[in-house]
């Protein structure tokens, strides 16, 4: 008897965890062009302690690009999404190595690897965008 009255009355879906407008690539953008620029600034720059601070924070930054695109694809996207785009995966896939250590942003302060990064979230941004018209 308890339990019939705890039981939710009505049974309601969604695409993503949350209501809409609190996932967005945006995120993750900003993270991946704060590493960009930290890159810049680092090969212009050629005291130490200041490259030392600048590879903590790029590696720092890194590591929430990579949170920000997790949350993206693990919370937002469903299977219908990955069924209509199905390079979908790879580009996650894509875009976290390249803000990982092993040659992505995390481990390398080379300026086209961020540019990179910022090209495969600028592809999940319009997948998102376009899963958000539909």
């Amino acid at each position: 008897m308890l339990v019939n009255l705890l039981r939710p009355k009505t049974t309601v879906s969604a695409h993503c965890d949350l209501p809409c407008g609190v996932y967005d690539p945006a995120q993750a953008r900003i993270e991946a062009e704060s590493v960009k620029a930290i890159c810049e600034k680092y090969a212009g720059n050629e005291d130490p302690v200041f490259r030392a601070r600048a590879i903590n924070i790029k590696e720092q930054r890194s590591e929430l690009v990579k949170e920000h695109l997790w949350v993206l694809w693990t919370d937002y996207f469903k299977p219908p999404h990955f069924e209509k785009y199905p390079q979908l995966h790879d580009l996650f896939n894509q875009a976290t190595k390249l803000a990982g250590g092993g040659g992505g942003t995390k481990s390398s302060m080379d300026v086209s690897v961020a540019e990179d990064l910022l090209g495969k979230i600028a592809e999940i941004d319009k997948i998102f965008w376009e899963t958000k018209q539909g």
